[in-house]
């Protein structure tokens, strides 16, 4: 089944590994009791590929940062739309408050796969679970509004590890939209690296795993504060570095990157 996966949903499948190897740490930063079953379930994808590993190892504690980061910042919603959900088990392994609706948005074939391994592991969310098999290119917001989205109601947008895959001109359009359905008190995250600063960490990664950097497009740049701004939100930048740190992990000296998250 993980052979049917589109290139970007593979990805995925790695990222579900790194959340594996994080979960087992005794110090970990957050538990994820399905990562390991995604990751065997589609972990022939990874055979004979050598900088797939290798990619891993240059990611993996800015991963375990990374997720650590956005369970935080989706703690507490009540309405919580995940954008390109991949294989991260939020609905499932967070607590939620009563009443708690998580819209889970992904391509047809990355929510298939996703379902199958969750009903062979009993899995069963915490929240009100949604699942919107569709192309963000496409018509999404559409879609979502058809299983029941509120555009009147404070929404949560978590858009963890998507907008670099996407060209400028699709993260405007994907962020118009996002805007368009955010009633005031809405928040939205996701990754942000400032321009004209030296990424040791994306460096490594475009020498080891040129298969998976070369669908990088880059989306917003380092614009991202700038044009949130623009359009309405109020944003406000985190570093991998300072969060380490914040986590109790060694300082990542070598990236510049972190996150922005904006309040509507």
């Amino acid at each position: 089944m993980s052979e049917e996966l589109p290139p970007v949903g593979k990805t995925a499948v790695g990222v579900a590994g790194l959340r594996a190897l994080e979960s087992g740490r005794p110090d970990r930063l957050f538990e994820d009791p399905y990562a390991g079953a995604f990751f065997h379930a589609g972990r022939a994808i990874f055979e004979g590929r050598e900088s797939h590993r290798e990619l891993g190892m240059v990611f993996a504690q800015q991963v375990a940062i990374r997720t650590r980061f956005f369970d935080d910042f989706v703690s507490g919603g009540t309405q919580t739309v995940l954008l390109a959900a991949g294989l991260d088990a939020r609905a499932f392994r967070l607590d939620w408050p009563d009443g708690a609706r998580v819209f889970e948005v992904d391509l047809p074939d990355v929510l298939a796969f996703k379902e199958a391994v969750l009903a062979e592991q009993g899995a069963r969310p915490k929240c009100e679970r949604t699942a919107v098999p569709v192309d963000l290119r496409d018509n999404w917001a559409a879609a979502l509004k058809n299983e029941g989205f509120d555009p009147g109601q404070p929404t949560v947008w978590l858009a963890e590890g998507l907008l670099v895959y996407l060209r400028r001109d699709e993260a405007e359009r994907l962020l118009t939209d996002v805007t368009e359905l955010s009633a005031p008190g809405s928040r939205i995250s996701f990754e942000h690296r400032p321009d004209g600063e030296r990424d040791g960490l994306l460096e490594k990664a475009r020498n080891v795993g040129g298969e998976v950097t070369s669908l990088w497009h880059g989306g917003l740049g380092g614009d991202a504060p700038e044009w949130l701004a623009e359009h309405g939100w109020r944003p406000e930048t985190f570093t991998v570095a300072d969060l380490a740190v914040q986590y109790g992990r060694e300082p990542l000296d070598v990236t510049r990157g972190g996150f922005v998250t904006a309040t509507r």
